[in-house]
């Protein structure tokens, strides 16, 4: 969540702000209205507090006085009923107000451009350069029926649409590349780890999936648990409600593992193929720092996925989201996408995010330097989405005869050379 202290100091700061995500101003000016609610209710709370400390260390200059005595001690029970239900109707407001703030995005950096959708994100740099075949190259789906790499209507019948089933050369390259993927982000300096696949609503709030978010996520029947959507849910709560040392940070992650999404909101997108489904495999990255290190973090983990790509020699480019595309949960983000030649453009593989202490705050992740608590900034980006990178192998190294080159980085993790 965004910091309420800050929207008590200033309000149309934040609110300028939030506006170039094109919030729903009614939204905003509810929570002005609650905002000022809290602030006069918390006001009158206080002075009524006050009141009492001051006035119950006046019975001792009454003593004398019974009278004067009586009429403090009404002033004070009076009083007493007062702060009660001032506190009644402060943390109702409060609770208003929390609720309010949980379905806020978190604030935008500055370098996060202003723009209505994908159309404007900004273009920062290309990586290798796309080559040129002597023939129209296939798109992966008509590879991968081809060489038999992916079962498409099998994947539909044991399950429903956008679920499929990769077998041969496809399943040995899929567990080659995700295998890769976690040795390349080991030897960066990011521990591995296995968590659990499923996750209960308190984990998935601290990350800011819920509860905006929940008609995106497959829900275990009659249980508060859920299937994850990132491995990123996670992996930055292994540290919810806990107070770290200073010297334990930065805390580097990586982790594989399958991931859900009911893509409620991409009706008829990427309907052919691998490129959007409710089932895949995703290795992340994650990162948990102290704040005066989260720029230079997010660029080592940009520089980390994208090391991966070039290994396996797919041309890529990075990609600076505007405000319009930008995710609930980021203060900036950096997408790197990669190119695929049978579409004739570049697609996203990886988002590479800052949320500085938004997840934080939501997860009460903090750590202690000079005696005092502080929240982290916490950093997510997939490094890299398996499925995605699949797609992008085939496409790239496509030959002709519609057989595919396998890049050498990859010849140790395969039984034998495809």
């Amino acid at each position: 969540m965004i910091d309420k202290k800050r929207l008590l100091s200033d309000f149309e700061g934040v609110r300028s702000n939030l506006a170039q995500r094109f919030l729903d101003p009614t939204l905003l000016d509810k929570l002005k209205d609650r905002l000022i609610a809290y602030k006069a209710q918390k006001q009158e709370l206080e002075q009524a507090q006050e009141f009492q400390n001051k006035s119950s260390k006046l019975f001792f200059t009454h003593k004398d006085d019974p009278i004067k005595a009586q009429e403090l001690k009404s002033a004070l029970e009076a009083n007493k009923a007062k702060i009660a239900d001032l506190t009644a109707h402060t943390n109702k407001l409060e609770e208003e107000l929390d609720g309010l703030l949980q379905s806020i995005p978190n604030l935008l950096d500055p370098i996060t451009p202003f723009g209505k959708d994908e159309s404007e994100n900004v273009e920062i740099k290309k990586i290798l350069t796309p080559k040129t075949f002597g023939f129209v190259p296939k798109e992966h789906h008509e590879l991968a029926q081809e060489n038999g790499w992916i079962e498409f209507e099998r994947g539909v019948k044991i399950a429903q649409s956008r679920f499929s089933v990769l077998r041969k050369e496809g399943a040995l390259l899929s567990r080659a590349l995700l295998n890769f993927m976690l040795d390349h982000n080991h030897a960066a300096g990011f521990e591995i780890v296995s968590p659990p696949i499923l996750a209960n609503a308190k984990t998935l709030f601290g990350t800011g999936q819920l509860p905006k978010f929940a008609e995106d996520l497959f829900k275990v029947q009659e249980e508060d648990l859920y299937l994850i959507p990132t491995s990123e849910v996670s992996l930055t709560n292994l540290y919810a409600d806990e107070i770290l040392a200073h010297k334990e940070l930065p805390i580097l992650m990586t982790a594989c593992t399958p991931c859900f999404r009911k893509e409620a909101g991409s009706a008829g997108k990427d309907t052919r193929g691998i490129i959007r489904q409710h089932q895949f495999d995703k290795v992340e990255l994650v990162a948990i720092t102290h704040p005066k290190e989260s720029d230079a973090m997010q660029a080592k983990m940009l520089e980390t996925a994208s090391g991966i790509l070039k290994a396996l020699e797919l041309p890529h480019r990075f990609v600076q989201l505007c405000s319009g595309d930008i995710g609930f949960s980021a203060s900036n983000t950096v997408d790197i996408e990669v190119w695929l030649p049978g579409q004739n453009c570049y697609r996203e593989i990886s988002s590479v995010s800052n949320t500085r202490d938004f997840q934080a705050r939501r997860a009460k992740i903090r750590y202690k330097e000079n005696k005092k608590n502080a929240l982290v900034h916490t950093l997510n980006g997939s490094s890299l989405a398996v499925g995605r990178t699949l797609v992008a192998l085939m496409e790239n190294h496509q030959e002709k005869d519609g057989s595919i080159k396998i890049p050498e980085v990859l010849w140790p993790y395969l039984p034998h050379k495809l």
